[in-house]
C-alpha cells in the first residue's frame, strides 16, 4: 500500500505542476488590437505608446515575459529579465538577460537592481511599463538605499531572516525598509510613464500582494513601526551593525503608500496564486481516484504543530468518509534555524518528521511536501515524499532521522533512501504543496 500511495503523490504533484500554465494566465490579462492595448483592468490607446518596457523579475520571469512578449508582438518592446541562471536561455528577443541568485542576494543581485533602475531613468511620457513580478525576487534584484550597507552585509541579513521562523511577508517588511528596488520604490522610478501595469505570480499569503518579490511595484502597506517591531524575532544583536543603524535611525525613510503620485496611473493584478494552486491539486488527486479536502489553516505554522494538525486531520476525514483521501494543504511552514544547518529545506524537514512521527504512533499515511518552484531550501530538491517506511529505510542506510532532523540536515538523508522529491527548476513559483494520503482503516492515535 505505500509504494501505492507514494507512487500517488508524486504523479499528483506533477499533474498539479503542470496544470498551473504560467504563460496562459500571462497572456489572458494582456490584449493587444488594432487601436488599443489592454493590460489587466487597464486600456490605452496604441497611438499614445511609442515603446513598452518589460521588467521580469523572478523564478517565473522567463515565462512570464515570453508570455508578454508575444501578446504584445507589434509594438517596440524591450526588456530586462532577471531569473535562475537554470531557467535562462541563450536569448529572448528585445530582453536583456541576467542571472538572478537565491536565496541570498549576490553581485549579481546588486548588478540587476542598478541596471533596472538605469533603464527606468529612461521611461518617457509616451513609454508602458509593464512589471512581471514572482517569488524569488527579493534576492535576485537589490540595490541598498544607503552604501553603508554592504553586500556582505545584505547576505548576512537576509541569511538571519531565512533562518528567524517569520514568515513571508513579515521578512519582506524588512527587507523593503532597505532597499531602493523594493516596497513600491520601482514604481516610483518609473514615475513618468503613461501607463504601468504590474502582473504578479503569488508565493505568499492573498492578503499580502504587496509581500511578493517585496512588492518592488506596488504602494507599501507596511510602516517603519511594523518594520521596526519585526526586528525582535530575528535576533537583532547578531545583525549587522550597519543594518541595524539604519533600521533604527529616526531618518529611515516610509516606503510609498497609495497615495503617492507614481501609482495615479499604475495598476496590478495578481495572476496566478494559491487558490489556483489548491484547486489544481484538487483536481489531479481526484483524477487518481481520491476524496479531497482542503485545509490551508496551518499557513506560516511552526512546522510541526503543522505537521500534527494535518497527519490528524486527514485521518480523521478518512475515518468519517470510510473513502482513500487526500487532504491538501497551501502554504508554507516556520522552521527555525540555529547552529550551523546542513542540507535541506523546510519541506523535507516537514515531511521526515511525520515520518518520525508515523513510525512513533504506528500509523500510516504518505506524506509529500514540496516547493512549486523545484527548490527547497539550500538543496537540490524540491521537497520529499515519505510514510511509515521511511523511518526503518533510513536505519537500513545508516542515517538516524532524529539526527538529520535537530541539524536540518535532511536531504542526504532523503536523497539516499530515494524519498527526496526532484524537479529542478519549473519557471513556476506559487506556494509550497503539501499532500497527506491516507487509507480509511487509521489508527485513532494522535500525534505527541
Amino acid at each position: 500500500m505505500s509504494e501505492h500511495l507514494r507512487t500517488a503523490a508524486r504523479r499528483i504533484f506533477a499533474d498539479t505542476l503542470q496544470q498551473i500554465d504560467v504563460v496562459a494566465a500571462v497572456r489572458r490579462r494582456i490584449l493587444l488590437d488594432g487601436t488599443h492595448v489592454r493590460l489587466a483592468d487597464a486600456m490605452i490607446g496604441r497611438h499614445e505608446v511609442d515603446r513598452v518596457l518589460l521588467i521580469a523579475m523572478g523564478k517565473a520571469a522567463v515565462p512570464m515575459y515570453q508570455a508578454a512578449a508575444g501578446a504584445l508582438h507589434g509594438l517596440e518592446l524591450s526588456g530586462i529579465v532577471v531569473a535562475p541562471a537554470q531557467t535562462l536561455p541563450t536569448a529572448l528577443p528585445g530582453a536583456q538577460l541576467l542571472r538572478g541568485d537565491h536565496p541570498l542576494p549576490t553581485q549579481s543581485s546588486l548588478q540587476a537592481g542598478n541596471a533596472i533602475l538605469r533603464v527606468l531613468a529612461g521611461v518617457t511620457p509616451r513609454t508602458v511599463v509593464v512589471f512581471l513580478v514572482s517569488g524569488g525576487a527579493s534576492a535576485m534584484v537589490e540595490r541598498p538605499l544607503t552604501p553603508a550597507i554592504s553586500l556582505d552585509d545584505l547576505r548576512a541579513f537576509s541569511q538571519a531572516l531565512v533562518g528567524s521562523g517569520l514568515g513571508i511577508t513579515a521578512m519582506n517588511t524588512l527587507r523593503k525598509h532597505l532597499s531602493a528596488v523594493k516596497g513600491g520604490r520601482l514604481a516610483v522610478a518609473a514615475r513618468a510613464a503613461a501607463l504601468q501595469c504590474t502582473l504578479l505570480i503569488s508565493d505568499v499569503p492573498l492578503a499580502s500582494p504587496d509581500a511578493i518579490g517585496s512588492g518592488p511595484s506596488l504602494p507599501d502597506s507596511a510602516t517603519v513601526a511594523n518594520c521596526r517591531a519585526l526586528l525582535q524575532p530575528v535576533n537583532a544583536p547578531t545583525l549587522p551593525v550597519s543594518v541595524l543603524q539604519w533600521l533604527q535611525s529616526p531618518l529611515l525613510p516610509k516606503t510609498p503608500k497609495p497615495n503617492h503620485p507614481a501609482f495615479s496611473r499604475a495598476r496590478w493584478e495578481v495572476v496566478l496564486s494559491s487558490e489556483h494552486l489548491v484547486e489544481a491539486a484538487r483536481s489531479a488527486a481526484q483524477a487518481c481516484g481520491f476524496y479531497t479536502a482542503v485545509d490551508n489553516s496551518c499557513d506560516e505554522w511552526e512546522y510541526r504543530a503543522a505537521a500534527r494538525h494535518l497527519l490528524d486531520h486527514a485521518h480523521m476525514i478518512g475515518r468519517r468518509e470510510q473513502l482513500s483521501t487526500c487532504l491538501i494543504s497551501v502554504g508554507e511552514v516556520g522552521v527555525s534555524l540555529s547552529g550551523m544547518p546542513g542540507e535541506g529545506g523546510r519541506n523535507q524537514q516537514f515531511a521526515l518528521w511525520c515520518a518520525q512521527a508515523l513510525a512513533a504512533t504506528g500509523r500510516s499515511a504518505t506524506v509529500l511536501s514540496a516547493g512549486t518552484d523545484g527548490v527547497d531550501g539550500n538543496s537540490t530538491a524540491a521537497g520529499a515524499v515519505c510514510d511509515e517506511t521511511t523511518v526503518p529505510r533510513t536505519a537500513a542506510a545508516g542515517y538516524k532521522p532524529t539526527e538529520s532532523l535537530l541539524h536540518f540536515n535532511t536531504s542526504p538523508l532523503l536523497h539516499a533512501i530515494g524519498d527526496a522529491l526532484h524537479t529542478g527548476p519549473t519557471g513556476n513559483n506559487l506556494r509550497d504543496l503539501r499532500l497527506v494520503l491516507v487509507e480509511p482503516q487509521s489508527s485513532r492515535l494522535r500525534y505527541q
